[in-house]
């Protein structure tokens, strides 16, 4: 082979080579250029994947928060807040088309907290934008979006601006909106139980948002839609569960669990709190007269005085019946006793329409200045309350301190609650006359003590048809008589009276015929009637605080000093002085009383027996302190 032979075939290799390597080049480029686009299309699937992240997140959160009991005004604020951080949003709000007598209008519910909304206050002023009434021009982006109850979106956002605050000079919109890089508002629907409701607002960075993120929107109005509905619901149930249905005034519940709140705010700033108690007067014989339609027309006539003379902060609630309770947080007496007198002649002013003029009775009480127990307080606003019933009705009374209450004040108040609130078995008439008695207006500063006893009596003969008038009086005064022989304190004694009218109330409960039978008791019927003392104490007045020291006194009764009594069998010193007395004195007058099944001892073979069983059943000191007494009045 020639030279020029062998260089063509090498030059012919060498083509040969470039070719391989161009295609080889070729292919690698395509190769390149593929990875590229592979990773290109990747990033954006991963981008489009965090997005679709971010959104599922937000939902997430969403709807955890609408599934707790966070309230809606929470759960609106998470909502924009994530929607603009999150989601990179220049601004969100949720916005309210609302209508009063003036018009329709705007209400900002809900706003994320960024630069722009930071901006706008500061050059609009106080009031803020969330706080003023907003135009609603039916020519803007929010009614279209309301109109067509679908998602629009707008590039004029000077526009939709002053649509809203049309008071706004230009220059002040284009101030707002400087250094703003916002380039379109879209505005979504949002619609409650069939209703326009409002609708979501996003201020965005981009002029065209993609299908995915508009779909995404929409979802997104469906969460808020149904948040609002639940938050609607929710009211609507605990509206019914705190409020009175006849009148429309909070109810017992909401009262007591906002009481329960005042004490610790009042405990925590040391400052008082007062309760306004509120009674109808003569509402039966309205209902009598006129009929319950009239008498729940008078109830909700104090209803509304009691709205109308209310601040935001107050309480006004319906207890029960014709009574009425207001709290009054950060008011002390002076300022209560004024707001009270305001309330009475608002009632006194009220005319009804075939009842005339109605009034109502009021009482006092503050917390700190009268008592530190909520019991104790309420107790002392019905004590006030009733007090203003007794005097004539139509007034207010102030309560007193439980140390400055007269042991009568306190009988006379019990015995009211207990006709009042527990069902004592007796004729309404007699029900009727004992109220008279206990209400019927007595001298300021002396109660009177033969009312007390006269009640006293009455209701021991529903027991005790052979109970004697009169005993009960002279069981009270030889109590205290014994009772400073011991140098009892001045309290002792007067709770040891308020129990001698009290010990035996629980016998009212038992039923009569076991009472009065004149046959020996079989062993079950002895321990029903050993119940009495426990019936008296823990269920007819266990409710009235304010006579919880004399409650151990009643329970005790019948304790013997060597601890063979009823109902805790205890002994000796555990058992209270007071309660001995009562056990002496209820031994002593059974015995000169008649009974169904003997009759009366005289005083001297009563005084033998209960002389027999001392050290047993009484304290012997106590045993001859008594006989030195009765000896006494005996000669």
């Amino acid at each position: 082979m020639g030279l020029f032979d062998k260089f063509k075939e090498v030059t012919k290799k060498v083509s040969e080579v470039e070719n391989s390597i161009y295609h080889e080049k070729r292919d690698y480029l395509e190769i390149y250029e593929r990875n590229i686009e592979l990773e290109k299309e990747i990033a954006e699937r991963t981008e489009e994947l965090n997005d679709a992240n971010k959104r599922m997140f937000t939902l997430q959160h969403i709807w955890d928060m609408m599934n707790s009991s966070t309230p809606l005004e929470n759960v609106m604020e998470a909502i924009v807040n994530s929607t603009q951080g999150e989601l990179g949003y220049m601004h969100c709000a949720i916005i309210r088309k609302c209508s009063d007598e003036n018009g329709e209008f705007l209400r900002i519910l809900a706003q994320s907290n960024d630069g722009l909304i930071d901006r706008l206050n500061n050059i609009i002023g106080s009031p803020g934008i969330q706080t003023r009434r907003l135009n609603y021009d039916n020519e803007s982006v929010f009614a279209d979006t309301m109109r067509q109850r679908a998602i629009v979106q707008t590039k004029a956002i000077d526009l939709s601006l002053k649509s809203v605050l049309p008071e706004l000079p230009q220059e002040i919109v284009d101030e707002i909106l400087s250094n703003q890089p916002i380039k379109s508002v879209i505005v979504v629907p949002l619609v409650t139980q069939s209703k326009e409701f409002g609708g979501f607002c996003v201020f965005s960075a981009r002029e065209e948002l993609a299908g995915a993120e508009m779909d995404f929107l929409g979802l997104f109005a469906k969460q808020i839609e149904m948040a609002i509905t639940i938050a609607d619901l929710f009211q609507a149930v605990r509206e019914q569960a705190v409020t009175d249905a006849l009148t429309g005034l909070y109810n017992r519940r909401y009262f007591e669990e906002s009481l329960a709140k005042e004490v610790q705010r009042a405990k925590r700033q040391q400052q008082p709190f007062s309760v306004v108690g509120i009674d109808l007067d003569y509402l039966k014989k309205i209902n009598d007269t006129h009929g319950h339609f009239y008498g729940d027309l008078a109830i909700k006539s104090i209803a509304e005085v009691l709205k109308s003379n209310a601040r935001s902060v107050d309480v006004p609630a319906r207890i029960g019946g014709e009574e009425f309770n207001v709290l009054l947080p950060g008011i002390g007496s002076e300022g209560a006793m004024v707001a009270a007198e305001r309330i009475r002649k608002s009632i006194e002013r009220m005319d009804i329409d075939t009842v005339g003029h109605i009034t109502g009775s009021l009482g006092v009480a503050t917390y700190f200045e009268h008592t530190e127990n909520v019991e104790e307080l309420l107790e002392l606003t019905d004590q006030a309350m009733y007090s203003s019933k007794r005097n004539g009705r139509n007034r207010v009374t102030l309560a007193k301190p439980i140390s400055e209450t007269s042991w009568q004040e306190i009988a006379v108040n019990t015995f009211i609650d207990i006709l009042s609130k527990n069902r004592v078995p007796m004729a309404k008439h007699l029900s009727k006359e004992l109220c008279l008695k206990l209400q019927a207006p007595v001298n300021k500063d002396e109660m009177s003590n033969e009312s007390l006893y006269t009640v006293a009596d009455m209701l021991t003969k529903l027991y005790n048809p052979m109970h004697s008038s009169g005993v009960i009086k002279n069981k009270v005064i030889m109590a205290v008589s014994l009772a400073k022989r011991f140098d009892l304190a001045k309290e002792e004694i007067d709770n040891l009276r308020v129990a001698v009218l009290l010990y035996d109330i629980g016998n009212l409960m038992l039923p009569q015929d076991l009472l009065q039978k004149a046959t020996p008791l079989t062993d079950e019927e002895r321990e029903k009637i050993k119940n009495h003392p426990v019936i008296a104490a823990r269920e007819i007045l266990q409710p009235i605080s304010y006579i919880q020291d004399v409650l151990p006194i009643i329970e005790h009764h019948h304790e013997n000093w060597d601890g063979s009594g009823y109902p805790n069998k205890i002994s000796k010193d555990e058992i209270p002085l007071t309660s001995q007395i009562i056990l002496i004195l209820d031994e002593y007058f059974a015995l000169i009383e008649p009974r169904p099944y003997r009759a009366k001892l005289s005083s001297r073979d009563a005084l033998e027996i209960i002389k027999a069983d001392s050290g047993k059943k009484w304290n012997s000191t106590l045993v001859k302190e008594f006989i030195s007494l009765i000896e006494h009045d005996i000669v």
